[in-house]
């Protein structure tokens, strides 16, 4: 990852909490795919997918995850739950896009798992 990621992903665990998340791992990886960022708060566990974008001439940050990359975090969080033995009531996909000189837009639910047999 580029020195730009790193900043935009602390900047988006900077937010996360302040929010009030407690983060449980970043950059999660396995052969399925990477996870940006795990979070919990209360009982809502969050994998959280971080995005930025230098301007928005081209589109939002939110606009860039596509199906094929919804689908590589959905099996990501597959292989975290099982790899660390979590158990997790609630788990949702947040997404946090980024664009430098405005606040973190922070989508909680952004993407559903239906037909992927959480």
């Amino acid at each position: 990852m580029n020195t730009k990621g790193v900043a935009y992903e602390e900047q988006a665990a900077a937010f996360l909490r302040a929010a009030g998340f407690e983060i449980l791992d970043r950059n999660w990886a396995c052969p399925l795919g990477e996870l940006d960022i795990v979070a919990r708060k209360g009982d809502v566990l969050a994998f959280v997918e971080v995005r930025a974008r230098s301007n928005t001439a081209y589109g939002l940050p939110a606009e860039t995850v596509t199906r094929a990359k919804r689908t590589k975090i959905i099996k990501a969080a597959q292989a975290y739950l099982k790899a660390r033995r979590v158990k997790a009531e609630t788990f949702r996909f947040d997404f946090i896009g980024i664009t430098p000189g405005a606040e973190p837009e922070h989508i909680e639910d952004a993407f559903s798992a239906d037909g992927f047999g959480f």
